[in-house]
């Protein structure tokens, strides 16, 4: 009797399917196989990204065990999540034809939501997230992790406009959502539609039954793909994309990305060779992209927070984060996203007597609507050196400028003729200036310039002191992290809403970001001995 090949697979719905396929063909050849589910790490885990759990082959793990512990004879993957580095004795024993390889977005009632501003779209793939985000960068990103069945049920319970799932993954197990689009223009994961059989290398039985199922176009494609990712020492934790072709002048054609994970950064590479020429185009293309700026991406990605020592709620430049002294490691995200509002014509259709503007970003909101001709105002009201400078380059001459809102208020209240302002703000603002002019009688017309929206991040446990630039950073900052770390702010208005919340908060002399940083290296080592 010939030998049973036992299949060890993990136990999902589409894991199953996947591993069913494979007992199938191998049965159609005149061998005998048997199942073997075995539960892996990342089906255990669903509380958090895949990324964040240090495993790069995490749905792999513990089959990988499994078959060295000669408790199972075959493994069935879904590729894209097999690492390209196999551990010692494991071999790739077949790769079967190729499925959609595309990543479908599945939504609820309509599409309209694509053409606005704010939108939220669930996926637990930072490619698909940074992706997604370069493409529409002012919508909101939310983790999804689970089966695909239990992901699709997530979608419909939560309140999110739509879910990212592999059309390979919903195709195998029969999940048709009503209402999805095929995202053609996002790269897929390396090797994403294909199933990777592997096997014991010094098992040839085994080897040779598989081999009978490798569908060679295929694996060629593959190949280069996770060749492409091998060079850029990429994995779970990078926003990794390929993409390999065959067409019918059996011309090989590979296209890769590296983006950062907010999608900001991307760098895109495209060869194309003869099929039999084709073997460097792996090469070629991570070699592309590393040259043209994905090493500091990939560098940035690897380093990430984990070692950090201080983290600002706002992207640092190059510049400013050379002025942190050695030692210091410095990690930086925006925690609030901008975006101008549209103002009614209305608004300054006649001259404004008296007008408050309390950051640069209303400034170029009004900048966004308006040519600086028709921004009338008599007497303008600032906070900030560099938002008076900015004032002053663009619209006209500041009245007065404050180093915070209060103080602006306070004279404002002193010196202000009339009994009316207007004030170009945020959605999310303080409430200090205004409650204090109205406490005196001076009506404020607030007119919404820009939109302010929550962008948080969870920060790693190495992270001892958090630089803020604003209140609403902070109120970004409380969504994801506890206020256990040292509080280091722009200015007493930021200071003030840290000291609701942090024990320990400390404020930079000036309300530049230099200054700020200059506290950091004054006080961050002493502060933490």
């Amino acid at each position: 009797m010939s030998k049973v090949i036992r299949i060890g697979t993990r136990d999902s719905e589409l894991a199953l399917w996947q591993a069913n396929t494979v007992k199938e063909h191998l049965e159609a050849l005149g061998h005998q196989a048997q199942l073997v589910p075995v539960k892996a790490t990342g089906d255990l885990v669903l509380d958090k990204p895949l990324y964040e759990l240090g495993i790069t082959g995490i749905f792999t793990k513990t089959l990988d065990i499994a078959m060295l512990n000669g408790d199972i004879d075959i493994a069935v993957h879904s590729m894209k999540d097999v690492p390209t580095a196999l551990p010692q004795g494991i071999v790739q024993a077949a790769v079967l034809k190729r499925a959609n390889y595309l990543d479908i977005l599945a939504f609820k009632n309509n599409q309209e939501f694509l053409a606005q501003r704010e939108a939220v779209i669930a996926t637990g793939s930072l490619r698909r997230k940074a992706q997604w985000l370069n493409r529409y960068p002012t919508h909101s990103v939310v983790d999804l992790r689970g089966n695909v069945n239990r992901r699709y049920e997530k979608l419909q319970e939560n309140n999110w406009n739509g879910a990212i799932f592999a059309a390979a993954g919903l195709e195998r197990i029969g999940l048709e959502p009503e209402h999805t689009i095929g995202l053609t223009w996002m790269l897929p994961a390396p090797a994403q539609g294909a199933i990777m059989v592997v096997a014991m290398e010094n098992d040839d039985f085994t080897r040779a039954a598989c081999a009978e199922l490798n569908h060679e176009p295929t694996e060629i494609c593959v190949g280069l793909e996770r060749e492409f990712l091998r060079i850029l020492e990429g994995g779970c934790t990078a926003p990794i994309g390929a993409l390999a072709t065959i067409n019918e002048e059996e011309q090989v054609t590979l296209k890769g990305v590296l983006l950062s994970i907010n999608g900001e950064k991307k760098i895109e590479a495209e060869y194309k060779a003869p099929l039999g020429s084709h073997t460097e185009l792996g090469q070629l293309c991570a070699s592309h992209i590393l040259n043209r700026g994905g090493k500091r991406i990939m560098n940035e990605l690897l380093g990430s927070d984990v070692a950090a020592q201080l983290f600002a709620t706002k992207k640092l430049t190059e510049d400013q984060l050379q002025l942190f002294k050695e030692g210091l490691k410095v990690k930086s995200e925006d925690f609030i996203k901008v975006s101008p509002s549209r103002i009614a014509p209305s608004v300054v259709k006649t001259p404004l007597e008296n007008v408050i503007i309390t950051s640069q970003n209303a400034v170029e909101s009004l900048l966004t609507n308006f040519s600086p001709d028709q921004l009338r105002f008599k007497k303008i009201y600032c906070v900030g050196r560099k938002t008076k400078r900015l004032i002053e380059n663009r619209i006209g001459k500041v009245t007065h400028v404050a180093r915070n809102a209060k103080k602006l208020a306070d004279y404002l209240v002193e010196y202000m003729e009339g009994l009316d302002i207007t004030y170009f703000c945020s959605n999310l603002r303080m409430d200090d200036l205004p409650t204090i002019l109205s406490d005196h009688n001076i009506m404020v017309n607030e007119v919404e310039a820009y939109k302010t929206k929550h962008s948080p991040v969870k920060v790693s446990n190495s992270v001892k002191g958090v630089l803020f630039f604003s209140p609403s950073a902070i109120a970004s900052y409380l969504l994801e992290n506890r206020p256990d770390e040292i509080a280091y702010c722009i200015g007493e208005t930021t200071a003030k809403e840290a000291r609701k919340h942090f024990s320990k908060v400390e404020v930079a002399k000036i309300p530049t970001t230099e200054s700020l940083i200059d506290l950091v290296n004054k006080s961050f080592k002493k502060s933490t001995k």
